[in-house]
């Protein structure tokens, strides 16, 4: 492979594993809440229907 090859190689794998790792800090700071579950929609939350 070219130099130029490698190079880009590389960039791109370090912009991909980047994304990767910036967004998993990202969501071990923000943790998404669970939605709630709501069967009338009186805006309470109600358990959900067992399966």
């Amino acid at each position: 492979m070219d130099p130029s090859a490698v190079i880009m190689m590389i960039i791109a794998l370090g912009l991909v594993w980047g994304a990767l790792a910036a967004s998993l800090v990202h969501l071990r700071k923000h943790p998404e809440e669970p939605d709630t579950y709501d069967v009338d929609g009186d805006g309470k939350p109600d358990t959900p229907p067992s399966t």
